[in-house]
């Protein structure tokens, strides 16, 4: 067998299995990593994002002008936030807002962070978020507020 072969049906496993594991990784929910070594606890204002918060939990939804998985986001979380009482969806555009982005470590668009009544950070996801995974990330940021 040729080394040009196998370098080709190397490639070829690589790209089969990166594409597998984007996929497995777009739209889960992960806790909210510690920020900057320390143990402090993100908290986004209302001032910052522009609008109120939820009154149970709010999905702030980081976009931006071309992006196609932020339109399908936009639409899931929408939904969602008609479904649940007390829940507000927020989208903001990510090159309007470079500071909170630089701050909440955002690295690309869609990014959804789930925020609680008070503003704190709880879970964020990257990539197209899919429904179950919403409405259950929703159910740990109201669960850690009744706690």
């Amino acid at each position: 067998m040729s080394p040009g072969i196998v370098v080709l049906v190397a490639a070829v496993v690589a790209g089969v299995l990166l594409s597998v594991l984007k996929t497995w990784y777009d739209g889960r929910f992960r806790a909210a990593p510690v920020v900057r070594s320390e143990l402090v606890e993100d908290r986004v204002s209302s001032a910052e994002i522009g609008a109120e918060l939820g009154e149970r939990a709010t999905l702030l939804q980081f976009s931006s002008a071309f992006c196609a998985p932020c339109r399908a986001t936009r639409r899931v979380l929408a939904e969602v936030e008609s479904m649940v009482d007390g829940v507000r969806h927020v989208e903001i555009d990510a090159e309007s807002h470079l500071d909170l982005v630089r701050r909440l470590d955002i690295l690309r668009t869609p990014t959804v962070l789930v925020l609680d009544s008070t503003g704190a950070v709880v879970t964020r996801a990257s990539g197209q978020a899919r429904k179950p995974e919403v409405i259950a990330a929703l159910g740990t940021a109201v669960d850690r507020q009744a706690s």
